[in-house]
């Protein structure tokens, strides 16, 4: 799936729709710059649950997000790690977990990250305010949540 970005709200739009066709279990691993959107997507989703003040866990490495049913969203910036680092932290055990769905900014840190039930999202800057988004998923949940989009 490609989706063309105009701007921030158009981006956290995508991200409620995503929210809205998420289900726990499923890996969202975001590649893009600096500033492409990465993190105003989660945003969308979270808002899709009724989850505000959510902020790039750039230096927190890790925000926890508790939805009204009692599932995670977990958001995870690797930027600043190396892949011993990231090893550390432990992101492994949410992924996949029943009760969570994890998002990855900057997976290419990652030495082992999931293969089933991740859903891909790559970020393209197109100008100042246009993002080209692609989206894909493997595995039969992210697909799933893909067809739902």
């Amino acid at each position: 799936m490609i989706y063309i970005s105009h701007s921030e709200d158009d981006t956290g739009n995508l991200g409620r729709s995503l929210g809205k066709a998420l289900i726990s279990g499923v890996t969202v691993l975001l590649y893009g710059d600096l500033g492409s959107g990465k993190t105003v997507l989660v945003r969308g989703v979270c808002e899709f649950f009724g989850i505000s003040g959510v902020r790039s866990p750039s230096f927190t490495l890790i925000n926890e997000y508790e939805t009204k049913s009692g599932n995670y969203i977990i958001h995870a910036d690797l930027y600043r790690l190396d892949p011993e680092s990231v090893y550390a932290i432990g992101l492994e055990e949410y992924a996949g977990a029943d009760d969570t769905i994890l998002f990855v900014e900057w997976p290419e840190r990652w030495e082992n990250p999931p293969s089933d039930n991740v859903i891909k999202v790559y970020f393209q800057a197109l100008n100042e305010n246009e993002r080209e988004i692609k989206i894909f998923a493997d595995g039969l949940k992210a697909q799933e949540v893909l067809n739902s989009l």
